[in-house]
């Protein structure tokens, strides 16, 4: 579904400080699993989901999402095919303080231009899912750790996406709520996503619903069996 190929991306190129994030990395990643980058911090992992996801471009290479090379479009069409064809799930949440649960859930549906309507009762179905039907009116910042995550889930899942792609998304639940990502996670997959996952989490890429774990370090995978 998604290939990657030659992939390299370097921030700062030419000055003193420049650094390869991600350096000749080739990869195919396949529809309806569930597959983990795994790495320690500064392996490339993020920088890898950010160039997947179409938040930021190659320095180098070509990614082919579906059959179709988008890495020279131009930007509005790859912001179309972000909103339209991703769901992110980010470390932090992003959830934005000062509106309610529902309002953020909405949020990554406006420009659509969607009958507010319809987009309103589908947030709320979603919320409901997540058991957070009650919680719809209440803001963000009163929310525990546990019901954050799952508000940014159902965000990430408001354009109904066919890939989801999640930055180290435990980082700040403890192992019981982990394991119920990992559960929606598995879900997910089941009704047939994509879902990547940057994590160095044992509970995530330990996790029986992974399906691929993809070894990163220094901007590079490391083959099955190489030393680290």
């Amino acid at each position: 579904m998604i290939e990657l190929v030659d992939i390299k991306k370097v921030f700062n190129a030419g000055k003193p400080n420049e650094l390869t994030a991600v350096d000749g990395v080739n990869l195919g990643i396949e529809a309806r699993q569930i597959t983990v980058l795994k790495g320690p911090s500064g392996s490339g992992k993020t920088t890898l989901l950010s160039l997947v996801g179409c938040m930021a471009r190659p320095t180098a290479g070509r990614i082919i999402l579906q059959g179709r090379e988008i890495t020279s479009l131009p930007e509005r069409f790859l912001t179309a095919m972000r909103r339209r064809c991703f769901g992110f799930i980010f470390q932090q949440f992003n959830l934005l303080k000062g509106i309610s649960v529902l309002e953020n859930v909405m949020l990554p549906a406006y420009p659509n231009g969607e009958n507010y309507g319809a987009l309103r009762e589908r947030a709320m179905g979603l919320l409901a899912m997540f058991n957070l039907g009650a919680k719809a009116e209440a803001r963000v910042e009163w929310l525990s750790g546990g019901e954050a995550q799952r508000v940014a889930i159902a965000r990430a899942l408001v354009n109904n996406p066919g890939v989801i792609i999640a930055d180290e998304p435990t980082a700040h639940l403890d192992s019981r709520l982990s394991r119920e990502f990992m559960a929606y996670m598995q879900s997910f997959k089941a009704a047939g996503k994509t879902v990547i996952i940057a994590s160095h989490d044992p509970l995530v890429y330990e996790s029986p619903a992974v399906d691929r774990i993809v070894d990163m370090r220094d901007g590079r995978l490391i083959a099955p069996g190489a030393a680290a």
